[in-house]
């Protein structure tokens, strides 16, 4: 294969991850907390140090795919009257346990589990600021969550919810669609964090606009597979006269 056919590969994977990415954000556009994401690509010199002609011919410019990122735009507010649906108007992130340690969550679809635990829709309890789990008992029967993230009942205060930060967002690794795993970054404490009791945060995808995008994705990668189809064409013509001329 020669440059122009690796050129254009190079184009129709990243229209292929492009296209991937897209329809995934399409697919989430209902799931509470999620985050668009968008594909990151550069380009790629590639040196021909023994190309004489034509001029310039001694670099090939490809396209690589280097990295995901994710818009950390809040999403829209809906107001759901559920006690347990909790909303982070402002930076930071809901706190669980998991069986692989603590993950950070934006999703605050929460009810209560065994033992009058408050669980997410995974069945991850939800921390309190202590690293442990929050539950309710048997007669707690009207629970109120304060802005600060203070759960109390008619029978007193519950505990408080631990909201953290992070300095580095894009660093968070994905655990699904909803969770994420700090990995190196340390977590740090939200000492106000702007939580609504009876509102969930959906997902920032605008799907309209994804939809879109998606449509102008796949044109692109038809566009690329049919110069991809032309450029076989052109070689396969070009080892027929090559071997006529010789027979």
């Amino acid at each position: 294969m020669d440059s122009p056919g690796y050129i254009i590969l190079s184009r129709l994977t990243l229209q292929s991850r492009a296209t991937q990415v897209l329809a995934h954000n399409v697919a989430n556009a209902d799931t509470p907390g999620f985050r668009a994401l968008r594909p990151v690509f550069a380009e790629f010199v590639a040196r021909q140090d023994l190309a004489g002609t034509p001029s310039g011919g001694r670099s090939v410019h490809h396209v690589q795919d280097r990295a995901t990122w994710r818009e950390m735009q809040t999403g829209p507010m809906q107001m759901t009257g559920n006690p347990l649906d909790l909303a982070l108007t402002g930076d930071g992130f809901f706190a669980v346990e998991t069986p692989r340690g603590e993950r950070f969550t934006r999703a605050g679809r929460f009810t209560i589990g065994d033992g009058g635990r408050i669980v997410d829709m995974e069945g991850n309890p939800l921390l309190n600021d202590q690293g442990e789990p929050i539950a309710v008992a048997a007669n707690d029967t009207r629970i109120e969550i304060q802005g600060d993230g203070t759960i109390r009942s008619e029978n007193g205060t519950l505990g408080r919810i631990r909201v953290v930060r992070f300095d580095n967002v894009q660093a968070l690794k994905a655990e699904g669609d909803r969770i994420f795993d700090a990995g190196a970054e340390q977590p740090q404490p939200v000492d106000r964090p702007a939580i609504r009791q009876g509102v969930l945060e959906g997902s920032n995808v605008q799907p309209i606009l994804e939809m879109t995008r998606l449509t102008a994705e796949l044109r692109e990668f038809q566009f690329a597979a049919q110069f991809a189809e032309r450029e076989g064409e052109r070689l396969s013509t070009a080892v027929e006269r090559i071997l006529r001329r010789r027979s």
